[in-house]
């Protein structure tokens, strides 16, 4: 069985605030005639005992929304115990939390410490710039309420990373929003995710960025890091390319060349490949009715993975196509599905790996040489050499 991890949205994209930004609002109109979607302890045991039951090296689940932390803390209880009733000995589990932190309790975030959850906190900047995009139903700005879920998490040991959505509210102040989680939040692990959402006729959405402004920003956030950051702050989207660089090993699905490294768990049990993708003419099919085997052989599952590569004949003689990879699909959809059209962010990519990748090829280096280093420290005296 290949390894894959699954992407659950328990609560469908039922949230308790309503970013502007939110692409995942409308799926809830896959599940007419329901006020709250919520993934029974049913649905829950089965997808858990199901993933346990095949063969990986961890069993690497991702829970998300919507607002995955709507299910209450007494449903992340039920997660763990499901967890270890179903996990074979010796079998590595890793709990992944994405979040806008507002429901977290003291005993909510407890036990995400106790049993090792790496959560994610959404923050796109300070509060200025976070409460453009991320309000309440009623319009009121989120900020002082994540923060106090942060300082929850803090308190009780878990491990965190903030997620900050780039988008027209924060693209041109990225020295601003990078030291303001660093140095005002203490915040180490950063990842940022671009902003692009199409209407129905193609054109961006007002709050959508462009590939020049991508690269702008993220140009800035390197020149930020590399000037002295580079063993103190992990940026996601760095690792990956030394990760790349160092171990030939793509380990975000945007750098690979094949779309199928998870599954999306519906808050019913209903199977996508992706959850930028969560359509009908999509469905692989249920958990209650359907094993994971079956639907990674699926038509479905390997024509959307396959249709990565049918990237652009431009991208084909790129120099950055090992990084790129065409980019991801939805990036290069507008109106129809067409994988071959150019990411909207092509541009952006360009400006930002031409002067980087140098400067990244030489911090590959060092980590080759402090690696070579320490296997020769710790290899038998016969087998050193001089």
């Amino acid at each position: 069985m290949p390894v894959f991890s699954l992407l659950v949205k328990p609560s469908s994209a039922d949230c308790n605030i309503h970013c502007t930004y939110c692409f995942y609002l409308e799926k809830s109109e896959l599940y007419p005639g329901r006020h709250r979607h919520q993934m029974t302890t049913d649905v829950l045991e089965r997808m858990i005992a199901s993933y346990m039951a095949t063969d990986q090296p961890t069993y690497s689940f991702g829970w998300q929304g919507g607002e995955p932390t709507l299910m209450g803390r007494r449903f992340f209880e039920h997660v763990t115990e499901f967890q270890e009733k179903h996990g074979r000995r010796g079998a590595s589990v890793a709990n992944g939390l994405q979040t806008n932190g507002i429901l977290l309790t003291d005993e909510f975030a407890a036990h995400l410490g106790q049993y090792h959850f790496l959560v994610g906190v959404s923050v796109d900047g300070s509060a200025e710039i976070h409460n453009q995009n991320r309000l309440t139903e009623s319009g009121r700005g989120t900020h002082e309420q994540v923060l106090r879920g942060i300082e929850l998490l803090a308190k009780h040991g878990v491990e965190y990373n903030i997620l900050t959505v780039v988008s027209k509210a924060n693209v041109h102040r990225a020295r601003e929003v990078y030291r303001y989680l660093r140095d005002d939040l203490g915040v180490m692990h950063h990842q940022y995710i671009p902003c692009v959402e199409f209407a129905p006729d193609g054109s961006p959405a007002p709050f959508s960025i462009d590939g020049d402004e991508w690269g702008d920003f993220l140009l800035q956030i390197f020149d930020e890091w590399h000037g002295g950051d580079e063993e103190r702050v992990s940026v996601r989207l760095f690792d990956s390319i030394l990760t790349m660089m160092v171990d030939g090993v793509a380990n975000t699905c945007v750098m690979s060349r094949n779309c199928r490294q998870y599954f999306v768990v519906e808050h019913n049990g209903d199977v996508y490949p992706c959850d930028f993708f969560v359509d009908p003419e999509k469905r692989l099919g249920n958990v209650m009715s359907d094993r994971f085997d079956d639907m990674w052989q699926s038509v479905t599952f390997r024509d959307f993975g396959r249709a990565k590569r049918k990237w652009n004949a431009e991208c084909t003689t790129c120099p950055y196509l090992t990084y790129c990879a065409g980019d991801c699909q939805k990036m290069r959809y507008r109106v129809d599905e067409d994988p071959s059209q150019l990411s909207h962010l092509c541009s952006g990519w360009k400006k930002f790996y031409g002067p980087t990748l140098p400067e990244f090829e030489q911090i590959a280096t060092r980590v080759r040489q402090m690696r070579f280093n320490e296997s020769m420290s710790t290899a038998p005296m016969g087998i050193r050499r001089a």
